[in-house]
């Protein structure tokens, strides 16, 4: 009986999961589409995020803020799955005590991390390569985008293209993300104990999206440019990051280098209270359905 409840409890939090990071995907994607064409749009297109989303809508029409949302929106139940699995087996290998301190808790989320980009690269990628087309006559679906990475390049080239820049990158994000969770949360436990208020746990989930970003900057600079190329990367992961990353220096500068910062830290906060809300509302009610 005891595993039962157990096997239950556990598909709540999966399911409730799925459903924050479903909430996270839209009310996030637009910003998300503005990260992602200030770091790959060609030189001179867009002026800053402001001119992005002004020439998007214009052009485009307002619902192409959520170009490429269809792949991390079916894929975010695997990736969350897999993210909130890896970081409680994480855990349990950092440390026998339920209570980590702040450098095993970056562990933890550093290990998580690695896991999670199996799933997170080829989410992305697609993501990518569908927020890359600008409304011209040769834009394609995901389908079509799916079929023809897995027909030209195969599965390592096509569609796990980035992924070793994708693993370098959710290593520092994930160990920045929990460490900020967890001592904002830490924080605020002090102030009002174990029983923190909902704005408590939505500011502390704000802090950790921050500190996401901040940590794997400008790896997603890089990442998102290795997703787009018309051909696979050459050479060893290190060579061909640092290839684009002189790359980029190159054509824009180091500013270069930290393209659509401003949009993804913005972005963490609405991201963020959306994703716990749903993720909170979802669970009491499936606890209450299934008395578990």
């Amino acid at each position: 009986m005891a595993t039962k409840l157990s096997w239950q409890a556990t598909a709540n939090e999966l399911i409730a999961g799925s459903v924050g990071g479903a909430a996270q995907v839209l009310v996030g994607h637009p910003l998300d589409t503005v990260k992602t064409r200030a770091q790959i749009a060609p030189k001179g297109m867009f002026k800053g995020p402001m001119d992005i989303i002004a020439q998007t809508v214009r052009k485009e029409g307002f619902f192409a803020l959520y170009k490429g949302m269809a792949s991390p929106l079916l894929g975010i139940a695997g990736v969350n799955s897999l993210l909130f699995a890896a970081y409680g087996i994480s855990r349990k290998i950092v440390s026998p005590y339920p209570q980590l301190s702040l450098l095993e808790t970056s562990l933890a989320g550093a290990m998580a991390g690695a896991a999670n980009a199996v799933l997170a690269s080829p989410v992305e990628m697609f993501k990518v390569r569908m927020q890359g087309q600008y409304g011209g006559a040769q834009d394609k679906h995901l389908s079509a985008v799916a079929k023809e990475m897995w027909n030209q390049w195969g599965f390592r080239k096509g569609v796990m293209r980035g992924y070793w820049v994708t693993l370098a990158r959710e290593i520092p994000a994930y160990a920045g993300f929990y460490t900020a969770y967890e001592f904002s949360k830490r924080k605020f436990a002090s102030i009002y104990g174990s029983e923190l208020p909902v704005w408590a746990l939505l500011a502390s989930g704000s802090t950790g999206g921050i500190a996401y970003w901040l940590s794997c900057y400008p790896l997603d600079v890089i990442k998102s440019r290795v997703q787009l190329r018309q051909t696979p990367p050459v050479g060893t992961p290190v060579q061909y990051i640092a290839h684009e990353a002189k790359t980029v220096l190159a054509e824009s500068g180091l500013k270069g280098l930290f393209s659509g910062l401003t949009p993804s830290l913005i972005r963490s906060i609405p991201a963020a209270a959306s994703t716990f809300a749903a993720f909170e509302i979802t669970r009491e009610y499936l606890a209450e359905f299934t008395g578990v």
